[in-house]
């Protein structure tokens, strides 16, 4: 990814919009359609019906979940939203973002030496979407670790020296 991309103001939230929408969509639909089924089905008693109903909103609920991943960029740092997980980064401990060809999603290598995982920047359904973002917040991060007197000496500024 070329280093050429203007920084987009802040607050910014990248998430895969496209994908969200298919899961939501999918979800209420299913939730819908076997919630019907369960209440148009003569022979279920009370508990089978609630139980079908149990289970669609089981479904929709994993499917919510699947859709929740973001990135939320405001001034102070990076809030990385996953399935199950929410991390805060402060600009400084964003070493790299890194999107390569075949990566599901964004990585971002940070200063204590891990790696982590951007589920809200994915190429699946829009992968030009997603190279967008990835450039602007590779753009975001290059600037606020520039512009931070104290950020790491060994930043994403340096990666080309090795």
């Amino acid at each position: 990814m070329p280093d050429t991309t203007e920084p987009p103001a802040l607050p910014v939230t990248f998430r895969p919009g496209r994908t969200r929408a298919v899961l939501l969509t999918a979800g209420a639909t299913i939730f819908v359609v076997i919630t019907t089924v369960a209440l148009l089905l003569e022979k279920l008693g009370p508990g089978e019906r609630l139980s079908f109903v149990f289970t669609a909103a089981l479904l929709f609920g994993v499917l919510v979940l699947l859709a929740r991943p973001k990135v939320v960029a405001e001034e102070s740092g990076v809030t990385v939203v996953n399935i199950t997980s929410r991390r805060r980064l402060a600009w400084a401990e964003i070493l790299q973002v890194n999107l390569r060809p075949g990566d599901p999603w964004v990585f971002l290598n940070l200063s204590d030496g891990t790696s982590l995982p951007v589920l809200g920047i994915q190429p699946g359904i829009a992968k030009q979407h997603a190279i967008s973002d990835a450039r602007a917040l590779r753009a975001l991060a290059e600037a606020r670790s520039l512009g931070e007197p104290d950020g790491p000496s060994d930043g994403p500024h340096d990666e080309h020296h090795g």
